[in-house]
């Protein structure tokens, strides 16, 4: 009894400290609205890992699990560099982990999973499907497989079997990869609110600064195609602060400068985005187009024809990207082929916009109208797809229906696109 005695006091600090945790650490009851604290982070090293792991292969080259994990290094630095030359590196790494023996001879399951999350960056939704597939037999509790369905079947445009395979992840394992994936189909619904609260979940448990970069990245663009420049650019910043090499958060805040009329500043940050990467190219050529430099986005658009040339040319032909450029700069029947192609692949309301918009743009308005519909009601708040309705509608005659939906984008973005926002403007001031 004595001990006993002795021992409450202890019990006592135990449990109070066990409450002071479940209120104040973070994610905990009384943090739960705050938003991130200050970084503590040092600049994220992901070349330093990859030399570490490479290091490592020169050591053990059969081990498999080494072999995977450097496989998917290569996909972080594709998706924070926006640079798809990795992909080729990161398909290697993966191929030689499939091709090493395990202890149950079967292939080692995360370069399975690597594979289909690889299909998903080079748009193989349907490669991914299979990848995906394959692992859920072999584990069917490796919860990052779940991550590769859901993101396929939402650009298929699957949308009840992406909300199963997210939510067997959010029940296996929640965490930043489930919470950041809730948080686009949340967005897709037009929920803004429950989507931006996920991603400050996301944010609050982030592991490392490459992770927070991407929690905050997304939130930029949430903020952004909510028409929130302010809101984007700090956002954008806060990714850079933890991750400069972030190349999709410099063009974000390049981006939101733009609108907010810091035109040198953003193009700095576009000019310098851009020399990371040619995912910009268009984005920045039409800034500079919309500023009367035509030379320097002619520059820029030959910049994107090229880099479209290698990609076809290799056999990865980005068919959404060349169908959006040809339909706005280029040639609009082009675009279509290109966009129809990419249709029979997958069913997505990025592609369903852009084949409406490439089919009006090549004068063929009631076929546009309804992938147009389809886009513009499946796709959330999205200011581009609303315009382009609008614009179409206009086409047909429909004043009425034009007008509404022209009102509406810019509502929901006044600054979605530098000539898209300011064509909206006068077609409302003519009706």
């Amino acid at each position: 009894m004595n001990r006993v005695r002795r021992l409450l006091p202890l019990l006592g600090c135990v449990l109070l400290g066990c409450v002071l945790l479940t209120l104040y650490a973070p994610g905990g009851v009384l943090r739960r609205n705050e938003p991130p604290g200050p970084l503590a982070w040092s600049p994220f090293d992901l070349a330093g890992s990859i030399n570490d792991t490479q290091n490592r292969l020169r050591r053990h080259p059969d081990d498999a699990a080494v072999w995977a994990s450097l496989g998917d290094l290569y996909l972080e630095q594709a998706r924070r560099t926006a640079d798809a030359a990795y992909y080729a590196k990161a398909q290697g790494a993966f191929e030689r982990s499939l091709r090493l023996p395990t202890g149950d001879g079967e292939p080692y399951i995360d370069a399975v999973i690597g594979m289909g999350a690889l299909a998903n960056g080079r748009h193989d939704f349907a490669g991914a499907v299979r990848w995906g597939e394959r692992a859920r037999k072999a584990a069917p509790y490796r919860w990052p497989l779940y991550a590769v369905l859901t993101d396929a079947y939402l650009e298929l445009g699957e949308y009840e079997q992406a909300e199963s395979a997210l939510r067997r992840m959010l029940d296996g394992r929640p965490g930043l990869a489930s919470f950041t994936r809730a948080a686009r189909l949340e967005q897709l619904r037009g929920r803004i609110e429950p989507a931006r609260k996920l991603l400050h979940r996301a944010c609050e448990i982030a592991g490392d600064p490459g992770e927070y970069a991407f929690c905050q990245w997304q939130l930029g663009e949430l903020a952004w195609h909510d028409g929130d420049p302010r809101g984007a650019r700090t956002a954008y910043a806060q990714a850079l602060a933890a991750d400069p090499e972030h190349v999709p958060s410099r063009a974000g805040k390049a981006r939101a400068e733009a609108a907010l009329g810091r035109i040198d500043q953003a193009l700095r940050d576009y000019a310098t985005a851009v020399a990371r990467s040619p995912s910009y190219v268009v984005e920045y050529g039409e800034l500079l187009e919309h500023l009367g430099d035509r030379d320097g986005a002619r520059r820029q658009y030959a910049v994107f024809a090229a880099h479209s040339r290698l990609l076809s040319a290799s056999g990865k032909p980005d068919r959404l990207a060349a169908g959006v450029f040809e339909a706005d700069h280029g040639d609009p029947d082009v675009a279509v082929r290109h966009l129809r192609a990419e249709w029979q692949r997958r069913r997505s309301v990025e592609v369903a916009d852009a084949l409406g918009w490439a089919l009006h743009r090549a004068g063929r308005h009631a076929e546009a109208a309804a992938y147009a519909t389809r886009a513009d009601q499946a796709g959330g708040r999205n200011a581009l797809f609303a315009y382009h309705r609008g614009e179409i509608e206009h086409a047909l005659g429909r004043a009425s229906a034009a007008c509404a939906h022209l009102s509406r984008a810019l509502s929901i973005n006044p600054h979605f696109s530098p000539g898209g926002a300011a064509r909206a403007r006068a077609l409302l001031a003519a009706a």
